[in-house]
């Protein structure tokens, strides 16, 4: 089928890819001020005739590639963003030439085959019930919309209301409490779903971020309760077990955001967190980022499949194909047409196993310990308990904060960002990437010291 031009091309770009990642350690995280100039080169009328393929290649690499930041390696500590194992990186190659759509089992028999095996490991990988149903969307910002979508479906069909076929006009009203401590992407979900941003009860939180369960209002049928798992600044948990089984007894819908945090299930020596998660009735969680999978990738999961079925499926005549009884991908998740994201997920939890995952969680935690002695050794103070991979850390006053941050992102050694925790700045390191290594976080930690030496 393909031309020896197409294969020296294919050829040329797994030469340039290995390049990349064999160097992407060597190289500062933050691109460079020429390489950012340069992007320029790229802003152009588009060209009347096309470019040869190997040229657009080039092109992009030599362009392309200084100007992208280093999250492949071991030394961004920014958002919370993991790593591509490389078992990941070589499935997504293969599953780009495979040119699957993963919409249907008859679209794509491998795909569809991947995604019930990978949700069956991940059931047991978190203790959840057989039962459970998932899919595979780009993010937590969708798995959570998926979520609450089917939250809603569930809350208004036992009131006898149909919300996919009559919207919410006149519905029943419903209630979805929160923390203070809530994530944007839960708040982008409830405006996207129609239930509002600002008609949520929010409750407070205590140092660590965590809902205080004795400030809950009395549940009901009609509630939706959001919690955490994994503070986005503090890594620590929401009291999953109080408020699942409150939750429980008033027949409210308890949804987890465990975009991160949801993967310290397989690690047991985090139980003391993560008590009580598996009793929610559905969850979020993200793939590209503890997981170490290749962007995008989420996953959602709720306890009824019926409830997430029927928030996402749509039908149509020329889609009434497969087999009765088979799960049908699109039928579970927002998109129909999409790539087939599963194949990563499966290859990466069939390369680490359940031993290999739990010690990935174990080592990312320990190398956030490491930070915060490390810094904590040096008169830094450290702001939070590190029950997990954040350490958020004040230099002393907002301006010196700020200025560290700055020239730590300059210098390119490593690379954190600011944060705002409890009205104090403070520089946020989150620890999630594969490839970190002791050695890494001691150099950050000599290079966080010179940035604060400097003023």
């Amino acid at each position: 089928m393909y031309e020896i031009t197409e294969i020296e091309l294919f050829q040329d770009a797994a030469r340039r890819a290995i390049s990349y990642l064999q160097s992407v350690r060597d190289r500062p995280v933050a691109a460079s001020r020429q390489a950012l100039q340069r992007l320029d080169e790229l802003k152009h009328p588009l060209p009347q005739n096309g470019v040869d393929a190997r040229e657009v290649l080039r092109l992009l690499d030599e362009i392309g590639s200084p100007a992208t930041i280093a999250t492949a390696g071991g030394r961004y500590f920014g958002l919370v963003i993991g790593g591509a194992l490389p078992a990941t990186v070589a499935a997504n190659w293969l599953a780009a030439a495979w040119d699957q759509n993963a919409s249907f089992r008859w679209t794509s028999p491998i795909s569809a085959t991947l995604e019930d095996v990978s949700l069956q490991w991940l059931r047991d990988l978190f203790g959840l019930p057989d039962g459970v149903a998932g899919a595979f969307v780009t993010g937590a910002s969708m798995a959570n919309m998926a979520a609450l979508a089917s939250a809603r479906h569930a809350l208004l069909s036992r009131l006898g209301w149909d919300v996919e076929a009559k919207g919410l006009y006149g519905a029943p009203d419903l209630r979805v409490i929160v923390s203070n401590e809530v994530h944007v992407t839960i708040l982008k979900a409830l405006s996207l779903l129609g239930l509002g941003r600002e008609r949520i009860i929010r409750v407070p939180t205590d140092r660590q971020g965590r809902l205080r369960p004795e400030s809950l209002p009395k549940l009901d049928d009609r509630t939706i309760i959001c919690i955490q798992a994994g503070n986005v600044n503090t890594g620590d948990f929401d009291p999953a077990a109080e408020v699942c089984r409150r939750a429980r007894e008033a027949r409210a819908w308890v949804h987890v955001d465990g975009a991160f945090g949801l993967w310290a299930l397989a690690n047991r020596d985090l139980a003391n967190l993560t008590e009580g998660l598996a009793d929610a009735d559905s969850w979020a969680t993200d793939g590209h980022k503890w997981l170490n999978v290749p962007y995008d990738s989420g996953i959602v999961l709720v306890r009824r499949p019926e409830d997430l079925r029927a928030a996402m499926s749509a039908s149509a005549a020329y889609l009434a194909e497969g087999v009765e009884g088979d799960r049908e991908p699109s039928h579970y998740t927002p998109e129909s047409s999409r790539r087939a994201r599963g194949v990563e997920i499966w290859a990466a939890l069939l390369n680490l196993g359940q031993d290999g995952i739990a010690g990935l969680v174990e080592r990312t935690c320990r190398h956030a310990r490491s930070f915060a002695q490390g810094l904590n050794d040096h008169g830094f103070e450290i702001l939070n308990d590190v029950v997990l991979n954040q350490v958020l850390v004040s230099f002393g006053s907002p301006e010196a904060t700020r200025a560290v941050i700055d020239h730590l992102q300059a210098e390119g050694v490593c690379w954190c960002g600011g944060t705002t925790w409890q009205g104090r700045p403070a520089m946020r390191i989150s620890v999630s990437n594969w490839a970190t290594t002791e050695a890494d976080v001691q150099n950050s930690i000599s290079a966080m010291v010179r940035a604060a030496a400097r003023l």
